[in-house]
């Protein structure tokens, strides 16, 4: 009874000691979401030491009364358990190491191998001992028997505890600090363990293995797990206390988007945003959709990427921005700052509410603008402007000073409380009808903020409607030089707009004709070359184009054509040749870029339907070739790959490879025709 009481003062005491580590085991394998391996692994390493120490315990209890023939096959297959789960100890342990250095390099491979390679040899011992006495047996008697399989296993287990804790120490002694002392833990824990197995080897009437292994666990308790804790304790200690200065951080893996998020902030706990989260892009950009005030919504989602957020860190330890996040109803200015992780594989995001900050500054800047009168400034404005509104940025209160009178019976010289509610009822009387949405949006003042905050000035042209006549003018917003108010002018352009359209009408006259070939009627080669560097600048610039693909044309024969029938005959078959292109692509542009080439800017619906299109073209082109009557074009496409393709020429070589694999094609059934 004694041999059990020792195992079983084993057990209570990894229990007690283990009770946080083993109380989490949920889900498959006692795996919890965003846990580290090693953590996982030792918890399998306990889980069979906790199953040793039962069996070790039953062990003893079953054997003192082995004399009873019916407790015979419960001590038979207690026995065959004692085994297996000595050795599934020295897997798990083995495993957790490996997880627990997470090097990847062929030492840690080569345990692994090892490790399992033994496993599975015990395994095989064991069923071959059912059937054939090797690692123990017992006699008539029910005696327990040692056999010789049983010293072959132990002094493997032996061998692989003490390469183990050989290489343990020699990290040890290669680092500081904290992981010294937890790599000699390890060291020491692999060393006592094969101490007490080579004890178990010579005495099996003594419960050494269960003595080494609830002595290691303490080594791992005492040295490694309190002294990870007390780290991790220090690093939450340090972010804690910078969390109050902000309303919350972020810890972001960049390559998964897992993240953590720290806050000390009831004003941000409000929003409920999660703690844990498996993919800050995607949780944040919906987030976004629900906090963020409207006008800043596209703003924000752009800068949440993680491409944006990694060319944004090019060159640069950290960078800054702002926009507004909606609390409680209303608009507040937050700051988020993104630096990068020291290694290499996190950002750190906080953020912190600036508006108290913004509204001083608002306050003090009004205080300066009060040297200013609206007056002075109507008259360095009254020059270029018919009407001048001269608004408080805070309040929105005005005074409007109208320089000449276009505006027939309305009276628009006066001073108001909100220039901004007072503008829609205007808007509603003068505006033209297919004007009012664009100019009312145009006139929020959320919009006016936020757009200044990046230029200098806007304006927007539209048409009023005085003396049922339509005019167009323009307004123009600027802030002042302080940032107290806001200056907008409106000023009659009917006489700039009826220039712009007259000259506009004869360039675009003048342009079409240089655009354009002059045989078959489709856009000429200048006109491709333009395109080709309207949307390469595009790319080189980092803009997001919309999708398109290039088709590739050759018309068969032509020269053939020219020398058996004449020019005439020639330019009628590429007449031909363009006009079957046009009446299949009729949503985009065909270009004639040379003798017999064409090339097609597939767009929208046509590059939604592209395949279908493109076997529409092809068939035709068989048809006209089996019937010798109509254009024979090869063809080929190619699409063009965000990402990937970073010139507008990559993509015309490609359908220029895939238009003659093509034209190969046709003769072959050309010449088959023959």
């Amino acid at each position: 009874m004694s041999y059990s009481i020792i195992s079983l003062l084993a057990l209570i005491l990894n229990l007690i000691i283990n009770r946080e580590t083993l109380i989490h085991i949920r889900g498959r394998f006692g795996k919890l979401k965003n846990e580290p391996k090693s953590i996982t692994r030792y918890r399998y390493f306990l889980i069979a030491a906790t199953c040793y120490f039962i069996v070790d315990i039953a062990w003893g209890i079953l054997y003192e009364h082995h004399h009873i023939e019916k407790l015979f096959p419960v001590l038979y297959f207690d026995c065959i358990l004692y085994f297996l789960f000595i050795f599934v100890t020295m897997l798990t342990w083995i495993r957790y190491i490996v997880a627990y250095l997470d090097m990847h390099n062929r030492k840690s491979k080569a345990l692994l191998y090892a490790v399992w390679a033994m496993f599975t040899l015990a395994l095989i011992y064991l069923i071959i001992n059912i059937f054939k006495p090797f690692i123990f047996s017992f006699n008539e008697q029910h005696e327990y028997i040692i056999e010789p399989g049983r010293h072959i296993a132990f002094i493997l287990q032996v061998v692989l505890y003490l390469v183990t804790s050989t290489y343990m120490l020699f990290l040890a002694h290669k680092s500081t600090g904290g992981e010294k002392t937890r790599y000699i833990a390890v060291g020491l824990t692999c060393l006592v363990m094969e101490f007490f197995l080579i004890l178990q080897l010579f005495d099996d009437r003594y419960p050494s293995y269960a003595t080494g292994l609830i002595i290691g666990i303490c080594l791992i308790h005492s040295y490694v797990e309190a002294g990870e804790r007390k780290e991790k304790e220090i690093y939450d200690n340090i972010a804690r206390s910078l969390a109050e200065d902000y309303e919350a951080m972020y810890y972001i893996n960049i390559e998964t988007g897992e993240f953590m998020e720290f806050s000390s902030s009831q004003k941000y706990a409000s929003m409920k945003v999660p703690v844990i989260g498996r993919n800050f892009y995607a949780e944040t950009s919906a987030n976004i959709d629900k906090y963020v005030h409207p006008d800043d919504r596209e703003f924000a989602k752009n800068l949440h990427l993680k491409e944006a957020m990694l060319k944004n860190l090019e060159g640069r330890k950290s960078y800054s921005y702002k926009y507004r996040l909606m609390i409680g109803g209303q608009p507040k200015y937050f700051q988020f700052t993104v630096i990068r992780a020291n290694d290499d594989k996190h950002f750190v995001m906080y953020e912190k509410d600036i508006d108290d900050e913004i509204t001083a500054e608002n306050m003090r800047l009004e205080n300066q603008k009060k040297q200013v009168t609206f007056t002075q400034i109507a008259e360095i404005l009254a020059v270029n402007y018919d009407v001048i509104y001269y608004v408080d940025a805070n309040d929105s209160s005005y005074i409007s000073y109208e320089c000449r009178n276009i505006y027939g019976e309305v009276d628009v010289q006066k001073t108001g409380d909100d220039f901004f509610a007072d503008s829609k009822i205007d808007i509603s009387n003068i505006v033209h009808k297919s004007d009012r949405d664009s100019v009312l949006g145009f006139i929020n003042r959320d919009h006016v903020i936020s757009t200044l905050m990046n230029q200098k000035s806007c304006h927007l042209d539209y048409r009023i409607v005085a003396f049922k006549k339509t005019h167009y003018v323009r307004m123009t917003v600027q802030k002042t030089t302080d940032g107290t108010h806001f200056i907008i002018g409106i000023e009659n352009i009917d006489d700039e707009i009826k220039r712009e359209k007259q000259q506009l009408k004869a360039l675009n006259t003048e342009k079409e004709l240089a655009r354009r070939d002059e045989l078959t009627g489709v856009k000429n080669k200048t006109a491709y070359n333009e395109l080709e560097k309207s949307i390469q600048e595009n790319i080189d610039n980092g803009m997001d184009y919309l999708p398109f693909g290039l088709i590739v044309c050759d018309t068969n024969d032509l020269k053939k054509i020219n020398d058996s029938e004449g020019h005439v005959a020639g330019d009628d078959y590429l007449k031909k040749s363009a006009k079957l292109l046009c009446n299949i692509f009729v949503h985009s542009p065909v270009f004639r870029v040379g003798g017999d080439e064409f090339v097609v800017f597939l767009r929208g619906e046509d590059y939604s339907n592209r395949e279908s299109l493109m076997k529409t073209l092809q068939t035709a082109v068989r048809e006209n070739l089996q019937s010798g009557a109509g254009a024979v074009l090869a063809s080929g496409m190619a699409e063009y790959i965000p990402g990937k393709d970073t010139l507008v020429s990559e993509l015309f070589d490609r359908a220029d490879k895939a238009m003659y694999k093509n034209k190969r094609e046709l003769k072959k059934e050309e010449n088959q025709l023959c």
